[in-house]
């Protein structure tokens, strides 16, 4: 008997600490999943081990975009996962994203691109049929 494992690919990064940020967007009612939660006062909680890819399309993965890309990779996946209503909390996302790319001191330029690349181009991100599937190794294994 072969013991098979169960993955998601696409992450680069895992935070190794929780990390507490209060955000400008708040849902209507808590939302609370295992590494991802998200209360009425705007608080985003991302427990340790919470994995995400990082900044994404034609860029670098620099200082000034790493905590920008972690927030609005959790506020995509709770859309992905209809915690969040993407055509509600989309732009509100993208918005945060450019902000916390300036407040981290990030050029205004590069935020601006970097806003105008999610505004055009990351809605299928945060579309709940975007979810990346599970994966299973070795060959031959199948989910239970």
């Amino acid at each position: 008997m072969v013991d098979c494992i169960a993955y998601k690919s696409g992450y680069k990064y895992q935070l190794k600490r929780p990390y507490v940020v209060g955000i400008r967007l708040r849902p209507p009612a808590a939302i609370v999943t295992e590494y991802v939660s998200l209360d009425v006062q705007g608080q985003l909680r991302l427990r340790e081990g919470y994995a995400w890819d990082g900044p994404s399309g034609p860029t670098i993965d620099t200082a000034t975009f790493m905590r920008g890309s972690l927030i609005h990779d959790a506020l995509y996946q709770l859309m992905r996962e209809r915690y969040l209503d993407r055509v509600v909390y989309r732009g509100m996302a993208d918005e945060i994203l450019r902000e916390t790319c300036r407040e981290d001191g990030m050029a205004w330029v590069r935020a601006w691109w970097v806003y105008q690349g999610v505004k055009l181009f990351a809605d299928p991100s945060a579309d709940p049929a975007s979810d990346r599937p599970l994966t299973f190794a070795p060959t031959g294994c199948r989910g239970a």
